[in-house]
C-alpha cells in the first residue's frame, strides 16, 4: 500500500529556488481540520511567478506547493457541517501563496477557507472558473452596488485575454451589457466576439489616451492590467461611472490626475479576492454557476496535467494564453495516492 502522492513542490536549496513534482505523505502538510483529495485546480498569472523563480515572492515559507485555486471532495473533516465525499473549492486565504495550495494530489486546509461546490458546476468547470471567475464575478458586483446597468452604456474590459477579462467579457454579455474588450492579442477578435465582446480595441488606444480628461467612451470599467492602462482609460469613463481594478500585469502605479474623480466623479473600485467575505464568495459563485453553461466553459479551456505546469507557466508570464488553464490533478502520474484514503 502507497501512503504518498505527487506534489509540485518549491524550496531552497543552497540558497537557490527548486520547483520539481515529488512524492510527500500527509506528514508534509500544513495543519488544518479537513483534508481533500484534490480533482483540479487551475493556472493565474501569480501562479506562473510563483513557479519562474518565485517572482514576487509568491510563494512566502518555503518549501511549499504553489497552486492559489483547487476543487476536490473532502476524505476527513472535524468540520461538522461537512461530510465525507462532499465537493468543496478553495480560492484567497493565503492558500498557495503562505499556506501550500494546489498542485498536489492531497491538500490540508482549514474548513473556513472553503465554499461547497455549487451543485450545477462540476469540479472541472469550477476551475475553469477559479479565482480569475471569481474576482470578475466580484469586479461586476462592485460595478452594480456603485449603480452602473447595461442601459447606462458600454463597459470596457482590459487584459480581456486573460482569464479575468475573458470570464469578465462572458458574464457582462450574459447581464446585457455591450462589451468594448482590449487586447494586445489582435489575432484574438474572432475568438473575443464568439465569447461577448461587442468591440474590440488595441491596447495602444488606451495608452495613446494620455490627455487628464478625454471624451467619454464608456460608462464603467473592469482592469485587470493596472499601469499606465488603468491610469488612461479613467480619463474616458462617463459621469459617476465605476471602475473596479484587480490585477496589475501592466505595473504596479498608477500615475494619473483627480480630474476625472473631481470633475466627472470617477469612482475607483479595488477589488481583493484573497480576502472576500465567505458570504460573498457563496453569492459570487452562485451567480457564476447559474450564468455560464458547460459548452461555454469548454470555449475557453485548455486542460493540462502537472507534468506539462513548467511550459504553461512560461506560456502565461508571456501572454501566449488565452482564457483558462485546467490542471488536471488526479491525472497526474501516481494513482496509488489512493490508498492514502482507504481509513477515512
Amino acid at each position: 500500500m502507497s501512503n504518498t502522492f505527487k506534489a509540485l513542490v518549491a524550496k531552497l536549496e543552497s540558497g537557490e529556488f527548486q520547483i520539481s513534482l515529488q512524492d510527500r505523505v500527509l506528514e508534509d502538510l500544513p495543519e488544518g481540520n479537513t483534508i481533500i483529495e484534490t480533482k483540479y485546480s487551475s493556472l493565474n498569472y501569480k501562479d506562473g511567478m510563483a513557479i519562474d523563480g518565485n517572482k514576487g515572492k509568491i510563494l512566502r515559507s518555503l518549501p511549499m506547493s504553489p497552486g492559489i485555486d483547487a476543487a476536490g471532495i473532502i476524505k476527513s473533516s472535524t468540520d461538522k457541517s461537512y461530510s465525507l465525499g462532499d465537493e468543496v473549492i478553495i480560492t484567497g486565504w493565503g492558500f498557495g501563496e503562505t499556506h501550500s495550495g494546489g498542485y498536489s494530489q492531497v491538500i490540508r486546509v482549514n474548513s473556513d477557507w472553503l465554499v461547497k461546490k455549487p451543485k450545477n458546476l462540476s469540479l472541472k468547470h469550477s476551475m475553469t472558473i477559479g479565482t480569475a471567475g471569481l474576482t470578475a464575478m466580484l469586479c461586476i458586483m462592485e460595478l452594480e452596488n456603485a449603480g452602473i446597468s447595461p442601459e447606462k452604456g458600454e463597459v470596457l474590459v482590459t487584459g480581456a485575454s486573460g482569464g479575468v477579462g475573458n470570464i469578465s467579457v462572458m458574464l457582462l454579455n450574459k447581464l446585457g451589457y455591450s462589451v468594448t474588450a482590449v487586447t494586445g492579442r489582435t489575432e484574438l477578435e474572432s475568438y473575443l466576439k464568439n465569447i461577448g465582446a461587442t468591440n474590440i480595441i488595441s491596447r495602444n488606444e488606451i495608452l495613446e489616451m494620455t490627455r487628464p480628461l478625454n471624451s467619454i467612451k464608456w460608462a464603467g470599467a473592469i482592469d485587470s492590467t493596472g499601469g499606465e492602462i488603468l491610469s488612461n482609460l479613467i480619463s474616458a469613463i462617463d459621469f459617476e461611472g465605476p471602475v473596479a481594478c484587480c490585477g496589475n500585469a501592466a505595473g504596479i502605479k498608477l500615475s494619473t490626475t483627480v480630474i476625472p474623480l473631481i470633475i466627472r466623479g470617477i469612482k475607483l473600485l479595488g477589488v481583493n479576492s484573497v480576502q472576500c467575505p465567505t458570504e460573498k464568495r457563496v453569492i459570487a459563485w452562485q451567480r457564476l454557476s447559474d450564468l455560464i453553461g458547460s459548452d461555454e466553459f469548454e470555449e475557453i479551456t485548455q486542460e493540462i496535467t502537472l507534468n506539462d505546469i513548467y511550459a504553461a507557466a512560461n506560456d502565461i508570464l508571456g501572454g501566449q494564453i488565452r482564457g483558462r488553464t485546467i490542471i488536471n490533478i488526479s491525472a497526474s502520474k501516481n494513482d496509488s495516492y489512493k490508498e492514502i484514503f482507504k481509513g477515512y
